[in-house]
């Protein structure tokens, strides 16, 4: 396995230098990142502090206790949409969004703990030619670097001691409130929990990782359509672009069921006036249907 990902590396890094160009500037956007890490300030997956740095490489907070996240990360209601709108209380509403995932940990780390993976990020780092790599399609290398990365990982987990022991349960005293924080494979992922005397859930909040990335992936979009529509019609390449774009940031709603390939998506073009000229719409079977003439 760490033979396999060493190659996916190698891979992603080639067709990503193959077309500079286009690697570096598609859906490209500058953002704030927010991880966790450890204390040290490697890559952490499971239980570190939270780090956010600037689009700069200049730190906003450095390993925070995930269970105080409400004093620094709150969420924004629009009222054209479901999904909230996270961002750092420090910076406001309007500059404090960030993006999460492997682009950001691997962004925000100091080192990775395991060699190969920590020398895929040097040269990864060294790519962009200033302290943070920007790139949205970037998120491939950053994710494979961690996919490395874990390969190494598990060969040294499988002769972990605490793992080959026999204590299998831990006894701890019950708690009315707990938050838990991860580093899922799309990004930081916030579970907070309150029960009564019943164990009845009595509050829950969820921060995950696409509501995270909410804001970039608009902005990519955003890029996307300023380079690629006319103004005046919709078309299949402007369709193919955009899914690409959203692709990079592997949200739930697209990649959860697994079905690759079967992303339905629907296009409005709306003039300033409110008027709509076109629409576009890729089916689930990848049909495309035009629903206006």
């Amino acid at each position: 396995m760490i033979q396999w990902s060493e190659a996916a590396v190698a891979l992603i890094k080639q067709a990503h230098c193959s077309n500079l160009p286009y690697y570096d500037d598609f859906a490209t956007i500058r953002s704030h990142y927010l991880s966790l890490t450890r204390p040290d300030g490697a890559l952490e997956l499971y239980h570190g502090g939270l780090r956010a740095k600037t689009d700069q490489g200049e730190t906003i907070l450095d390993h925070v206790d995930y269970c105080d996240y409400n004093d620094y990360i709150h969420e924004q209601v629009k009222s054209w949409t479901y999904m909230k709108f996270p961002y750092l209380l420090s910076l406001g509403k309007e500059q404090g969004w960030y993006r999460v995932g492997p682009l950001a940990r691997v962004n925000n780390c100091d080192f990775i703990s395991t060699p190969k993976a920590e020398a895929a990020r040097v040269e990864f780092k060294a790519h962009s030619g200033e302290a943070m790599v920007h790139s949205t399609l970037a998120f491939h290398w950053a994710r494979l670097i961690e996919g490395l990365h874990c390969a190494e990982a598990i060969k040294e987990l499988l002769h972990d001691s605490d793992i080959l022991g026999q204590d299998l349960v831990a006894q701890r005293e019950k708690r009315m409130e707990g938050v838990g924080v991860i580093e899922a494979p799309r990004g930081t992922l916030f579970h907070h929990y309150k029960i009564d005397e019943n164990d009845i859930v009595t509050k829950a909040n969820l921060i995950v990782s696409t509501t995270s990335n909410n804001q970039g992936m608009n902005e990519s979009v955003r890029q996307v359509a300023a380079e690629y529509l006319s103004g005046t019609e919709l078309t299949e390449p402007l369709l193919n672009n955009l899914e690409v774009a959203i692709r990079a940031y592997d949200p739930c709603l697209s990649c959860a069921t697994h079905a690759v390939g079967k992303m339905p998506l629907q296009l409005d073009l709306i003039d300033a006036q409110g008027l709509l000229l076109d629409k576009l719409i890729k089916h689930s079977d990848g049909t495309i249907e035009r629903a206006i003439a």
